[in-house]
């Protein structure tokens, strides 16, 4: 698409991963306030999946510290392709598979979310890793996504399976994480898990997503915030 037309529109911006799906996406919605939640017992159980070593951590550091702002918040392990989402005292709402951006790597290309679709090569497909304050989205469809970083055009989204050949839906069913890297770097959510919970928690408010390194130690990642250290 001609770069004038992207950005004909204020506020308006392509995501790289949904580039191929040729949507044009809007920028950040308005959000209200938050509300905190009365604490809650930490939730041990890992529904169906096994949680691992990091995604405890870095839960038990957010509660700790209050680093996840007293509301739900999401933790995406990318080395497992698997997101789990907390309640605001720790406690597991759901979790479940997702898919990444192709390359393995923890940072974002500088100015990527300006680059026409064909010019973001192979390696560059990345998912960052960090924390972020994301907030809800709509594209022109009226179709709501969530910007995990907006500068860089990575969102969470439901799956779309418009390329047979892309196995998107095949990869999310799949019993290990080594087929799920395939988009632009945004996240992909199964549609039911979306709308049942992703949707409500950002349906009017920003909240906290913890996005796990795939090369860089976790304290690395996180031990600049504030707060006691996560362990090394």
């Amino acid at each position: 698409m001609n770069p004038a037309l992207r950005r004909s529109m204020t506020g308006h911006r392509l995501l790289p991963c949904l580039l191929a799906a040729s949507w044009l996406v809007l920028g950040p919605a308005s959000v209200s306030g938050r509300s905190a939640a009365p604490p809650m017992a930490l939730d041990a159980r890992a529904g169906m999946q096994t949680m691992s070593e990091q995604v405890r951590s870095l839960r038990d550091w957010a509660i700790r510290t209050g680093d996840h702002e007293g509301v739900p918040f999401v933790v995406i392990d990318k080395p497992r392709a698997h997101l789990w989402l907390f309640d605001a005292g720790g406690g597991l709402l759901g979790d479940s598979p997702v898919l990444l951006g192709l390359a393995r790597g923890d940072h974002t290309v500088p100015g990527i979310g300006e680059r026409r679709i064909q010019d973001i090569r192979p390696h560059e497909r990345t998912t960052p890793a960090g924390r972020f304050v994301a907030e809800p989205g709509r594209n022109l469809s009226g179709e709501d996504v969530v910007w995990i970083d907006y500068e860089a055009a990575v969102s969470m989204h439901r799956v779309r399976a418009l390329k047979a050949a892309e196995r998107r839906l095949q990869r999310l069913d799949s019993p290990t994480p080594a087929d799920n890297r395939i988009s632009y770097g945004c996240v992909n959510v199964p549609v039911a898990f979306y709308d049942t919970h992703i949707q409500p928690l950002f349906r009017a408010r920003r909240a906290v997503v913890y996005v796990l390194p795939d090369t860089l130690p976790l304290h690395r990642v996180f031990n600049a915030l504030h707060g006691p250290a996560l362990a090394r």
